[in-house]
């Protein structure tokens, strides 16, 4: 197997996460972002290497010509800091053998990751629609990371991917057909390379095979969703044709009833546009306790007594309850739940709150385990339960570079020259 340098980049809006792998090792060489894109007196770079060398420049200390102006400016310093002299980790260009990318909507095209080519870079363009806070930024990242370092492969991981597997009747909302026919609406799902690389990492600590094992993964952060996976395989999940349906979030509604919607734009007097901002960016954590999203603000104070913190906390926690409910009626035996994501990982008191009462399912959480385990892996049930409850931190970056360099590896076998 050859080895290959795996640049991992994630873009958003304004801003470009990158990792550096070393694969097949998975070696994780150096990883930064970029933020404030677009801000030429604000934006900045960080960048952090193995050895723990650290990199920060804002943009009153970048070349003229290097101002953060939009992404391929931005993916242009990233390439700088890659490799500066003191705190890079490169020695050339020329050590870049392949670029993978995020993209957050395949739609219904893609059930892996792919090998990057005109046509792909075309459907992702033309799916912008189904996710136009994403998929645009999504393709500024590949199109700067074509032209800064031409005739590179570049990889696509797609967040919808992993769910392409679930069976219609999970995917296809009671809607006129015509709905789905003529503009795809239905349930596409996300999250899917974090639940993907969880599930994995799941089955090979546990040494389990993938073909006798079912999973319920819960990836609970700023966003949120729950997954029920079958042989190795998505067989629904919480979020739906947007990101917004599912679970309550940090600051997203999750599932509410549609028709309240056309009651606040009719009957009050909201436009479309402010109902969007609030479902999307004033909900949630955030709209019920008003003060902040932060879950770890909100414990602290719910466990201080505030009772506006603990209602938003009994609400979170009795809707991933549901979900969970549900996935074990779905699948009927349940081996493995899994909690991953930042809330997930590291909030063993929300971990306790979710697990509460959920005995008669077969989840029996230790409750010293549960404090002990930080967020680190390992499992958090008593030996005698039926399911075991894992913590798994996700690493979504190291899945996209072991997709890529699957991808790459078998499309070109020996090492790639320029």
């Amino acid at each position: 197997m050859n080895n290959l340098t795996i640049l991992v980049i994630n873009c958003g809006s304004s801003s470009l996460k990158y990792q550096l792998f070393k694969m097949p090792q998975k070696e994780n060489l150096a990883k930064g972002n970029v933020e404030r894109i677009g801000e030429t007196e604000n934006a900045f770079i960080y960048q952090k290497t193995s050895d723990g060398r650290e990199l920060k420049k804002n943009s009153g200390e970048m070349k003229d010509r290097l101002l953060l102006s939009d992404h391929k400016a931005a993916f242009q310093y990233v390439i700088e800091a890659l490799l500066d002299s003191k705190m890079g980790i490169l020695k050339s260009i020329q050590d870049i053998d392949v670029v993978a990318h995020r993209v957050v909507h395949g739609g219904e095209h893609y059930s892996d990751s792919v090998i990057i080519t005109q046509d792909v870079l075309q459907v992702i363009e033309d799916l912008a629609d189904l996710a136009p806070l994403h998929n645009p930024a999504n393709v500024q990242g590949i199109r700067s990371a074509m032209e800064v370092l031409p005739g590179i492969p570049q990889t696509a991981t797609f967040d919808t991917a992993f769910h392409q597997t679930i069976p219609e009747q999970a995917f296809r909302y009671a809607l006129p057909n015509e709905m789905y026919e003529k503009y795809q609406i239905r349930r596409y799902g996300f999250h899917g390379t974090s639940h993907r690389y969880v599930a994995s990492k799941a089955l090979e600590l546990l040494n389990r095979s993938a073909e006798n094992t079912n999973l319920i993964s819960c990836h609970l952060g700023n966003g949120c969703s729950i997954t029920a996976i079958s042989k190795g395989k998505s067989v629904d999940t919480s979020m739906g044709f947007t990101p917004l349906e599912g679970l309550m979030m940090g600051t997203r509604s999750g599932d509410i009833d549609p028709a309240i919607i056309p009651y606040l734009v009719i009957n009050k007097g909201y436009s479309i546009e402010e109902v969007n901002k609030i479902l999307n960016k004033k909900s949630g954590a955030l709209g019920l306790y008003e003060k902040t999203n932060d879950m770890r603000d909100i414990v602290e104070a719910a466990q201080n007594g505030d009772k506006k913190a603990q209602l938003t906390l009994d609400i979170y926690t009795y809707r991933i309850k549901k979900y969970i409910g549900a996935y074990c009626a779905l699948m009927i035996k349940v081996d493995v739940l899994i909690f991953t994501g930042g809330v997930g990982q590291n909030s063993w008191f929300i971990r306790q709150m979710i697990c509460r009462h959920l005995q008669n399912l077969g989840i029996h959480l230790d409750k010293e385990l549960n404090r002990e385990i930080g967020g680190n892996t390992g499992s958090i049930s008593h030996d005698y339960s039926p399911i075991t409850i894992m913590v798994i931190p996700t690493d979504e970056e190291q899945q996209m570079a072991i997709d890529a360099y699957d991808l790459v590896d078998e499309k070109w076998p020996v090492k790639i020259i320029r």
